[in-house]
C-alpha cells in the first residue's frame, strides 16, 4: 500500500502573485499543527507544489524528518484565468459546472485534473509502498481525488479547511480509501 497525504495549504493573505504568495501569520501557526499531526505518521518523502504557501505548509515536516522536499509542478493550483477574475465565486462555479469549460488563459477542470492525476501516478510509481506528503491546493487536490471517486466534488471543495489533510491509500493505481486527518 502507498499512502499519499494530500495537504491543502494553510491560510495565506491574497496577493495577485500566485507563486510567491506566503502564508499569513495564522497560516504559519496552522502549518505548525500540520507538522505535529504528520509527526505521528511514518513519512518517507515530502513533495510540494512550487507555490510558496504550499511549500511553507509542509516545510516543517521536511525539517522534522530531515528529508529534502521535492517540488512537483503538477501539484500547483489550477489556473482559473489569465489574470484575476471579477467574481471568483461565479468563475469557480462555472468551471465546476462544465468540466470542459475554461476562462481565457485558464485550465478547465479536465485539463487541471489530467495534470494532477499524471503527477499522482508518477508519485505512486516512484514511491510504491511509501508514505508521501504532498503539499498542494484545494482545487487541484479535489480534482485529483474526484478522478478516483466522484463523490469528491465541488460541494466537497467548498467544505475544505485551510489547512486540511486527506490520506489516500492506494494499492498500485487503485484507490482503496480516503481518510480526513484532523489537524
Amino acid at each position: 500500500m502507498t499512502n499519499l497525504y494530500f495537504i491543502r495549504h494553510a491560510h495565506s493573505t491574497y496577493t495577485p502573485d500566485e507563486k510567491g504568495r506566503p502564508l499569513s501569520e495564522r497560516g504559519l501557526n496552522d502549518a505548525k499543527r500540520v507538522t505535529e499531526v504528520l509527526k505521528r505518521e511514518d513519512i518517507d518523502h515530502i513533495i510540494s507544489s512550487p507555490y510558496q504557501r504550499a511549500i511553507q505548509t509542509v516545510q516543517g515536516i521536511a525539517n522534522h524528518t530531515n528529508k529534502q522536499m521535492e517540488v512537483v509542478d503538477g501539484f500547483k493550483e489550477r489556473r482559473l484565468a489569465k489574470g484575476p477574475v471579477e467574481d471568483f465565486t461565479y468563475a469557480i462555479t462555472k468551471v465546476w459546472e462544465d468540466e470542459h469549460f475554461s476562462w481565457d488563459g485558464g485550465e478547465s477542470n479536465m485539463e487541471a485534473q489530467e495534470r494532477g492525476v499524471q503527477a499522482t501516478y508518477d508519485v505512486l510509481k516512484k514511491y510504491d509502498g511509501k508514505n508521501v506528503v504532498i503539499g498542494t491546493h484545494g482545487n487541484i487536490m479535489v480534482l485529483i481525488i474526484n478522478y478516483f471517486d466522484k463523490k469528491y466534488d465541488f460541494a466537497f471543495w467548498k467544505e475544505l479547511g485551510m489547512p486540511d489533510i486527506y490520506k489516500l491509500t492506494f494499492e498500485r493505481k487503485e484507490l482503496i480509501s480516503v481518510i480526513r486527518i484532523i489537524c
